[in-house]
């Protein structure tokens, strides 16, 4: 099992949840997550930006 560094970006939603959803399932196309934050907004191109850190077996 290897850990790995991801940084995404991903659609701003209105909805909380349906952003928290959308963050989970764009990481776990990469492993399994972790943990992750939200680290940067940009309202202009409604996309946030999202570090998080997740698992794969190898």
């Amino acid at each position: 099992m290897t850990t790995h560094f991801i940084t995404a970006e991903i659609n701003l939603q209105e909805n909380p949840a349906q952003l928290q959803k959308d963050i989970e399932a764009e990481l776990e196309k990469r492993g399994e997550p972790l943990r992750w934050a939200i680290t940067e907004v940009d309202r202009a191109k409604q996309k946030v930006k999202v570090e998080g850190i997740v698992t794969k077996q190898e």
